[in-house]
């Protein structure tokens, strides 16, 4: 079968949209199937798996991905809200979801797996729920650093010797981004009471990153081509990029680190609402949860699969991680605000602090 999964040029909305409109025009197939339009963050790797599984177990549905950025989800659904394009918003953080929710741009339904998951992992008025949980960590090129020198912490990237050398995916349509970003501010709340110390710790992330690659794929291809050498970015790109035996390893930052909480919802005005319900016990069903983990790298939001059915990766990650202890409903509520501060002062304007 053909992919169906879609990537929409990066640098424009309006580039976007002509990306979308020719998917869905020129996609038609005319075999009588019913279509489902799904808009996800999550990659070609996990949309076409997620697509053949369910295609084959439902063959009157034809599943149609549009692969874009989390905040670009969000921007969109919100676009469409007189009329919606998307059956279902497959993938994003929670806190990103939690703005939808807001803005009644989400349909209720609860999965019949809601109650596998944690309470974390629910969204107000069975408006979304967490399919997978995803853990933030700090990458490199193996091929020119090594582990032992490799930054253990979020500090770590701040040291002269990467001065240059960080690649940072463009935060504007990440949603693993905004958390990361999102966790500075936290920090800084929590430790001063206000945001300065956070702004100038990204001031100083700044001054250290040669670029910000518009998608996930050009973060790779720069890290591996050793235009930088360091990032921050989600652990099952990481995996993925490591099983097609690229140079890329992670380390998991010792202070803690955010576990997204992955979600997924039905968008208000679905045009085939059954099917995307169906859709959506599908996807955090026991079977692709499994599948997915084993596959594509994803870790599980279930919390009623026995450790010993998931891959070595997984149980690694789980018996090693810190848990970074988020705000998430202040993230929700002012990380928009965060962001639109970070990309007109702090962008491009970053300064290193003067030695002491």
């Amino acid at each position: 079968m053909s992919s169906k999964v879609a990537r929409p040029p990066r640098n424009s909305f309006r580039s976007t949209l002509l990306a979308v409109t020719a998917v869905f025009v020129g996609g038609c197939t005319g075999d009588g199937r019913t279509p489902l339009v799904v808009y996800s963050p999550h990659g070609r790797d996990l949309l076409r798996l997620s697509e053949r599984v369910f295609e084959a177990a439902n063959p009157d549905i034809d599943v149609r991905t549009l692969d874009m950025g989390s905040q670009e989800a969000l921007d969109r659904v919100r676009s469409e809200r007189v009329n919606p394009q998307a059956d279902v918003w497959f993938g994003g953080p929670s806190s990103l979801f939690a703005r939808a929710a807001r803005d009644s741009l989400l349909e209720p339904y609860r999965p019949v797996w809601a109650e596998a998951i944690s309470e974390r992992g629910h969204g107000p008025d069975d408006l979304f729920f967490s399919v997978y949980e995803t853990v933030a960590v700090i990458v490199y090129n193996d091929a020119v650093v090594s582990q032992a020198q490799a930054p253990r912490d979020w500090d770590d990237l701040l040291d002269p010797q990467w001065t240059g050398r960080v690649l940072i995916r463009n935060p504007v349509a990440s949603g693993t981004m905004r958390t990361l970003f999102g966790m500075v501010m936290l920090r800084s709340l929590e430790a001063t009471g206000d945001t300065a110390s956070g702004f100038a710790w990204l001031r100083h992330l700044d001054a250290q990153t040669a670029e910000y690659p518009l998608n996930p794929a050009m973060l790779h291809q720069k890290l591996l081509r050793q235009e930088g050498v360091i990032t921050m970015w989600d652990l099952p790109d990481i995996l993925l990029q490591r099983a097609r035996g690229n140079s890329l390893s992670y380390v998991l930052p010792t202070s803690g680190t955010p576990v997204i909480q992955d979600a997924i919802a039905v968008v208000r005005g679905a045009k085939n609402p059954d099917v995307a319900r169906r859709f959506v016990d599908f996807v955090g069903s026991q079977a692709f949860q499994l599948q997915a983990t084993r596959e594509v790298f994803r870790l599980p939001a279930r919390q009623d699969l026995p450790p010993d059915s998931l891959p070595e990766w997984a149980r690694d990650v789980l018996a090693n991680l810190v848990v970074e202890d988020m705000d998430w409903n202040l993230l929700a509520e002012r990380g928009a605000d965060w962001m639109t501060y970070w990309d007109r002062n702090v962008r491009g304007r970053g300064r290193i602090p003067p030695a002491r």
